[in-house]
């Protein structure tokens, strides 16, 4: 039995721009949020969620200028920051902030687990590798790292690992080839998808969903029957290394949250979430209602347009449109879907799942008060 557990914090907070951190700065003030107990930020932010998507960046300096003003820099550099860019339809731009606190190992516990948070940063990623085995093993050791820091032992108690993964620019791309090096595809566009799918199937291996040994690079963004139900994965031109969380229900920490994950089918498959919430204590008949909104500290989701170009034997125009790339019509689709279900718009859905659940479906993971 450890001398102390401890309790996780979820905070969600919104954002008026991708670098306003000022619900973040009041509620440091506050004493509601001790900088030194963050573990993870993730955020949506209102760009366009592809490669030139800044403004993930500026949030990301933005949160860094104003931590660093509590922490020193190191301290600040091992918080995963993970922005997500793109906030279509009417979901709303916000910023979730998971805290790790210590508590009394002495203290009555009403749940025998809690949920518990960790985290993990890779070493930078060459290029040549994005898409292919080695970042797929890379990730895993990142992943199984981040499992370590949160005390989870067993992959089972592990229901969400979030990964944010570097992409190619054409910069990257020429460097690569001066070292006589090739990369997966030279479509900067298509590099999200590949780093997405391959650190997906990184996650996959770490929780023993699939064995490394099945997977070859022809796999990887062509294979889609092999995913993990438990990740979510998003690209951005802001790093070069990868950043890892993950959550997950360890007998270790202590408190009133807990999460659970369930997998979407396709776009509109929200039953499933709706039996992860009663599987959390909130059984609902439709809509979640007002007074226990509340209690759902956090959605995590993936969206992803189905290559079949058909959702449920109705064609989709998604990978159709020239104007306006398939993983922001799927983020738009879906949070709206969502939106339905929780009653509320700040959902952190998140476009193009490659890997991560079926073809045209996605993982979604719930955080809420148990009570």
């Amino acid at each position: 039995m450890p001398t102390a557990y401890r309790r996780a914090a979820v905070h969600r907070l919104p954002m008026r721009g991708p670098d306003d951190v000022g619900a973040l700065q009041a509620a440091i003030a506050q004493g509601a949020i001790d900088p030194a107990g963050i573990v993870a930020i993730l955020g949506k932010t209102e760009g366009n969620g592809c490669v030139n998507d800044f403004t993930r960046a500026f949030a990301v300096r933005s949160l860094e200028t104003l931590l660093g003003q509590h922490l020193p820099a190191e301290a600040v550099r091992q918080i995963a920051m993970v922005m997500s860019g793109g906030t279509e339809g009417a979901l709303s731009p916000h910023m979730i902030v998971f805290e790790a606190r210590k508590d009394d190992a002495g203290t009555p516990r009403a749940h025998p687990t809690s949920l518990a948070l960790g985290r993990a940063r890779t070493p930078v990623l060459p290029s040549e590798h994005l898409g292919r085995l080695q970042q797929v093993e890379q990730v895993a050791a990142g992943v199984r790292a981040a499992m370590a820091d949160a005390g989870i032992k067993d992959p089972v108690d592990v229901h969400y690992v979030q990964v944010k993964c570097p992409l190619l620019t054409m910069e990257r791309i020429e460097a690569a080839e001066a070292r006589g090096a090739r990369t997966a595809v030279r479509d900067t566009l298509k590099s999200m998808g590949f780093s997405r799918g391959a650190s997906a199937l990184g996650v996959g291996v770490a929780l023993d969903e699939i064995a490394l040994s099945d997977i070859s690079d022809a796999d990887i963004c062509a294979d889609y029957a092999r995913y993990s139900e438990r990740a979510a994965t998003s690209g951005g031109v802001e790093l070069l290394d990868h950043e890892i969380m993950v959550a997950g229900m360890s007998a270790d920490w202590t408190g009133p949250l807990g999460i659970d994950h369930a997998v979407m089918r396709d776009a509109i498959d929200i039953e499933p979430a709706r039996a992860a919430l009663a599987r959390l204590g909130l059984t609902v008949a439709g809509q979640v209602p007002e007074a226990a909104r509340g209690r759902i500290a956090a959605v995590l989701a993936k969206a992803e347009a189905a290559q079949s170009g058909k959702l449920r034997g109705r064609r989709h125009t998604m990978l159709d449109d020239s104007d306006i790339s398939s993983t922001r019509h799927a983020r738009a689709f879906v949070g709206g879907a969502l939106a339905g279900l929780f009653g509320f718009t700040d959902l952190f859905v998140s476009g193009g799942a490659e890997h991560q659940g079926p073809d045209g479906g996605g993982p979604i993971a719930i955080i809420a008060d148990r009570g």
